[in-house]
C-alpha cells in the first residue's frame, strides 16, 4: 500500500508534530533556516525539510534579502482547518458549560462546609 503524501493538503502537512511546532514559532516571527535549526534545537536539514513540505501547502513563505531566506506563516492558509473544526464547537460549548456548572457546584458546597 503506498503512503500518501505529506504535501497532499494543509491537513497532511500539519500532521507532522514538528511541523507544528515550526508554525507556532513562525507565527511569534519571521526567521530563517539557521534561526530555526538554533531556536529548536534541530539539524538545518531537518529543519529545511519540513519547511519544504510547509512551503510547497502554502501554510509557509519564504522572502529573500540578500543572502538570506526569511520564512514566515500565512495564517489565512490555515483556515481550511478552522473551518473544519468550527464544526465541533457545539460539542465543546457544552462541555465547558457543563464544566463550569460542575466548578460552581464544588465552590458552593466548600463554601457551605466552611459555615
Amino acid at each position: 500500500m503506498s503512503r500518501i503524501k505529506t504535501t497532499h493538503d494543509v491537513f497532511s502537512a500539519i500532521g507532522e508534530p514538528k511541523r507544528r511546532v515550526l508554525i507556532e514559532q513562525l507565527v511569534l516571527k519571521e526567521m530563517t533556516v539557521n534561526e530555526l535549526a538554533v531556536a529548536m534545537q534541530w539539524p538545518q536539514p531537518m529543519v529545511s525539510k519540513h519547511l519544504s513540505v510547509l512551503k510547497q501547502v502554502s501554510i509557509v513563505s519564504e522572502r529573500k534579502d540578500g543572502r538570506y531566506r526569511y520564512y514566515s506563516v500565512q495564517a489565512d492558509q490555515l483556515r481550511p482547518i478552522q473551518e473544519w473544526m468550527h464544526q465541533f464547537e457545539k460539542y465543546w460549548g457544552s462541555s465547558m458549560d457543563q464544566l463550569d456548572s460542575y466548578l460552581s457546584q464544588i465552590q458552593v458546597k466548600g463554601d457551605d462546609s466552611e459555615h
